[in-house]
């Protein structure tokens, strides 16, 4: 039986106190930028846990899950009609949560190449204006109100 992906997802902004962000680009979709994304694995798996889960899988990053802040934001969307087979038949929305990471610096990170095959970390603005997901966008732009 296929495992179908859970639409509840993280949605992690990894930045520096500069606000540089890091983008990644998805490697079924060259030129769509994105931060860290990543469906729950088990439906009782708790949102923080699958943001230190898919950064370290997506980027190589290995933060503590105290590094992490909770934005106590949810996106409902439409998912991409590319990306529905991955979910149960009927399922159309997903829920997103919205979370960031603040690195001191800005660091190389390690790529798995069949998720993304490019990294580039840019001054906030910049990357809103390049990521492909109008959700992923608004939180870029969000940052500053969640930076200390």
């Amino acid at each position: 039986m296929k495992a179908f992906k859970i639409p509840e997802s993280v949605l992690v902004v990894i930045h520096t106190p500069q606000l540089d962000v890091l983008l990644i680009e998805r490697a079924d979709n060259p030129g769509f930028w994105q931060s860290v994304t990543g469906s729950k694995d088990t439906a009782d798996e708790p949102l923080l846990q699958t943001a230190v889960r898919e950064v370290l899988e997506e980027t190589g990053i290995d933060a503590t899950p105290g590094q992490f802040l909770d934005w106590g934001l949810s996106n409902v969307y439409e998912i991409y009609p590319v990306w529905r087979h991955r979910y149960a038949p009927g399922i159309t929305r997903n829920t997103e949560h919205v979370f960031s990471l603040c690195l001191p610096q800005v660091c190389d990170v390690k790529l798995n190449p069949r998720e993304h095959t490019a990294s580039q970390w840019l001054p906030y603005h910049a990357a809103a204006d390049i990521c492909f997901s109008p959700s992923n966008a608004e939180a870029v732009l969000l940052l500053p109100r969640f930076v200390t």
